[in-house]
């Protein structure tokens, strides 16, 4: 926090005055004022619900009497009562006991420091320090000294703007989705084999293709066909031949889909070809994965030849003496690969927001979330996020996401009930964070940052939240850190109290709260800050045409102190 002094950084209390000889208490009380105090801070600040005061003081040489001992208790004082902070004492050269001992003829600096839990009160106070001398049985209290006035609060005017958590959908309403099959031709040639149209991925794709030839919702993107040839024959041929069986497969789609009536069954521009050659890849595949003894030895000796016309002859000779691969592997590679690729359109909003409430149980978990997005009515989103969690018992976001509305509707209990059960479904960060920020709202800051601290994978969201702890811990420079990024009230106040008062200002310019009552009254204490008089009236004025209230609380507010004459309001 940035530290300042009411006028000057030194408070002299009276002219320092020579002082003869020795005296008893009567006198080191009149000669009182000649002890200097430096306070820091001046006003008094409250910082993570404390109030810290630093003193540094001198008692002048020939003013200690050697067998005086004097007690200093700082005390901030108020309307109705006072807090007083620790005692300092200290004594003579010649005196009994175990106080600092203050040299008579040169005297002696000294520093003290101690900090009491703040209070209201303490907003309009001094902080005085009473002095008690004594000698003997002899005590006499001194005149009392102000050192400073009373503490300022800037720190409380944060917002409770605590993320909630959401458990999100992860609704699309344009999905991708395929349908493959493989067609399978007679060696050296681009024709069928028998059979192939009752195999069970053709006869899948056929009930598919009739299934959805009206479906206006299915929408078919692109047929991409991979055609191969068995690695045994010559090069060129095999790569002709991988041209041709893409040409063959894309007549047949082309077939299948006119059969049905589909619009661009015969448009070439959605066919992709991709003629791939003699797949010797897939060769060795399925040697690897066959259950021949010697396909070890068979690969071994394949991969002798790197000339690609040797090994597809020592293939078929292979081929010739090995049955399984003449008759179960070189038949499965003479083939094409057609993948249709479609997408599938999602119900429209109106379809969703309809069907959440006439048939919830035929929507699927990310359909039920999403259709609680299309409305801003609270209770209209409690029943469908209801819904969801009687649907769907084992998904924690209904559960979670039933809380977060009761947080919106000031039902913290019941909010925190469904926190836990979210959480007993599956341990996660959302339902974490959200059980973190109930904590906090419930005072328990140290039960809060636990659970932030278990909860950062949910998002930037929680380390938002522990800065508010950090800032109601006095943690400024972590406040700051954990606020980076955002542009809020709150990360507007925490630049300020780490003492950038116009890192604030820049903040506060783009948070959404610059244009309340207490956005100006904190751009006014922005403004006093860096010494901005026009910056604290305009701002000042703003906040109190929109909230009366704050007239009072600037007129009393020691941000304001140098400029309580000319306030503009």
């Amino acid at each position: 926090m940035e530290h300042r002094h009411l006028r000057g950084t030194s408070l002299l209390v009276g002219a320092v005055l020579i002082i003869a000889g020795c005296g008893g208490l009567g006198k080191m009380n009149k000669y009182a004022e000649t002890i200097k105090y430096t306070v820091e801070p001046n006003p008094l600040i409250v910082q993570g619900d404390s109030v810290a005061v630093n003193i540094r003081g001198n008692f002048p040489g020939k003013y200690f009497y050697k067998k005086a001992q004097v007690e200093l208790t700082p005390t901030i004082t108020y309307s109705g009562g006072e807090t007083p902070m620790k005692m300092a004492g200290f004594q003579g050269e010649g005196a009994a006991g175990n106080y600092t001992v203050i040299p008579y003829e040169s005297g002696k600096d000294f520093t003290y420091n101690d900090k009491v839990a703040y209070t209201p009160s303490m907003e309009q106070s001094q902080l005085m320090l009473n002095i008690l001398g004594k000698q003997g049985k002899k005590e006499k209290p001194f005149d009392p000294v102000k050192l400073a006035d009373g503490v300022i609060t800037t720190p409380y005017l944060m917002m409770s703007d605590d993320k909630v958590l959401l458990g999100k959908d992860a609704f699309q309403r344009i999905t991708q989705h395929q349908q493959n099959l493989t067609l399978n031709y007679y060696v050296a040639s681009d024709r069928m084999l028998p059979g192939e149209e009752r195999d069970q991925d053709v006869k899948d794709l056929m009930a598919w293709l009739k299934a959805n030839a009206k479906n206006e919702k299915v929408v078919v993107k692109n047929v991409s066909i991979d055609a191969y040839a068995s690695p045994e024959g010559e090069v060129n041929m095999n790569e002709g031949l991988a041209n041709k069986r893409d040409e063959a497969a894309k007549r047949w789609m082309m077939t299948q889909m006119s059969r049905f009536k589909y619009t661009k069954a015969k448009n070439d521009s959605l066919y992709t070809l991709n003629p791939r050659g003699e797949d010797w890849a897939g060769f060795k595949a399925a040697m690897q994965a066959s259950t021949m003894s010697d396909k070890d030895l068979v690969l071994r000796v394949l991969e002798m030849y790197p000339d690609v016309n040797k090994r597809e002859a020592e293939i078929k000779n292979m081929a010739a003496t090995y049955n399984e691969i003449r008759e179960d592997i070189l038949p499965k590679l003479r083939r094409s690969e057609i993948m249709v690729d479609y997408e599938r359109v999602g119900h429209s909003d109106e379809e969703l927001t309809a069907m959440s409430k006439t048939m919830p149980d035929s929507m699927t978990v990310e359909e039920l979330l999403f259709a609680a997005t299309l409305t801003n009515d609270l209770n209209e989103k409690l029943r469908i996020y209801k819904e969801t969690e009687r649907i769907y018992p084992n998904d924690y976001r209904g559960a979670n996401n039933v809380g977060y509305i009761y947080m919106m509707q000031n039902k913290m209990a019941d909010a925190e009930t469904q926190f836990t059960k979210a959480n007993g479904i599956m341990d996660n960060p959302v339902s974490t964070n959200n059980l973190g920020v109930v904590a906090r709202l419930k005072g328990d800051r140290k039960k809060a940052a636990q659970m932030y601290s278990k909860a950062m994978a949910a998002g930037p969201e929680v380390k938002y939240n522990q800065g508010i702890v950090d800032i109601q811990n006095g943690n400024y420079g972590s406040a700051n850190s954990n606020m980076s990024g955002m542009n809020t009230f709150n990360a507007a106040l925490a630049k300020l109290l780490g003492g950038d008062a116009s890192g604030a200002q820049r903040i506060l310019e783009a948070a959404p709260e610059k244009d309340s009552a207490m956005g100006h009254y904190l751009m006014a204490i922005i403004g006093a800050r860096q010494g901005n008089g026009d910056m604290v009236r305009n701002d000042l004025g703003m906040a109190v045409q929109k909230d009366p209230s704050l007239a009072d609380k600037a007129r009393k507010d020691l941000e304001f102190r140098d400029f309580k004459d000319n306030l503009g309001i």
